[in-house]
């Protein structure tokens, strides 16, 4: 049996990623609407009445009207829209219990890309009471600007960004509400992101000040609250951290770094474009479908 999939916006960054990881797959049967039609709401309709599995890789007002041409289909959505909302299932799979979650759900909701990193972060701590629920977190990160959409994207390849830049300086970044509900934060974090001149590639850092645990403690708390996740590893600090090093994977690398007593910060590196999109939303479909949780990965 394979299972039939519509990518909804597979034209764009993360639509032909996730389109690349499924294409070589004799367990997947793609869908696809002709160029010409891929706004057209009957075409894209027939196209989710034909498939087992929708994937939206869409803005976010468009992922909302496409739910509703989906019907019965089964959706994964790879934008904000649906994150926190009701009826949704939250798709990070190293999540507790988030696996069977996943696996039984007809709606589910990808993690963003810096939420990936956050969460995977501030998630075993506060499971293992290393951190409060009042904690005021600290997290800054940098991305590679695919995470910034076309028209970043346009900038860099015309030669007009800057090479470093931060953004969402009003402290209002889009993944703040996912990070708080499954981080289990109940106070606001301060979340700084920034845009590096490279394409892909992430680093996300927690910046631990005032939290009475070692670095020795915390290599223990992730290393086993990871212990079954296979594209979860938890490594030594490296003398340089390189946002690309794990570019075109699904895989994300936690280390812990400072002076190990009372300045520790812990850092998740992926991929934007991998673990924080389309590797994380093949992973989801394998779970929905079904199919190894590692296939294609």
């Amino acid at each position: 049996m394979t299972a039939k999939v519509f990518i909804d916006g597979e034209a764009g960054t993360t639509g032909l990623q996730i389109r690349e990881r499924l294409e070589a797959r004799d367990d997947i049967t793609l869908i696809s609407v002709d160029a010409a039609e891929r706004k057209s709401p009957e075409a894209r309709a027939a196209a989710f009445a034909a498939a087992d599995v929708g994937i939206l890789c869409l803005p976010d007002a468009a992922a909302i009207e496409a739910v509703a041409l989906a019907g019965d289909c089964r959706i994964i959505d790879a934008s904000t829209a649906h994150r926190i909302a009701d009826g949704w299932t939250y798709g990070m799979p190293e999540l507790p219990g988030a696996q069977a979650a996943i696996a039984a759900s007809d709606r589910v909701a990808n993690v963003g890309c810096y939420a990936t990193g956050s969460i995977a972060l501030l998630r075993p701590l506060r499971d293992a009471d290393a951190l409060p629920a009042d904690y005021v977190a600290t997290l800054t990160g940098v991305s590679g600007y695919t995470g910034g959409g076309k028209a970043l994207i346009a900038e860099y390849e015309a030669g007009t960004a800057p090479d470093h830049f931060l953004y969402a300086t009003g402290q209002n970044h889009k993944h703040v509400p996912e990070i708080m509900e499954y981080g289990r934060l109940s106070q606001t974090p301060f979340f700084q992101p920034a845009v590096g001149n490279y394409a892909q590639g992430m680093i996300v850092q927690l910046h631990l000040s005032g939290a009475e645990v070692s670095a020795a403690q915390l290599a223990e708390i992730y290393a086993a609250f990871y212990a079954n996740a296979p594209f979860v590893d938890v490594v030594d600090a490296p003398d340089r951290l390189s946002a690309t090093v794990l570019n075109g994977t699904n895989r994300m690398e936690i280390s812990v770094l400072g002076n190990g007593a009372d300045r520790i910060t812990v850092s998740a590196t992926l991929d934007n474009l991998g673990k924080g999109a389309s590797g994380t939303a093949v992973q989801n479909l394998n779970l929905m479908i079904g199919a190894p949780e590692t296939a294609g990965l």
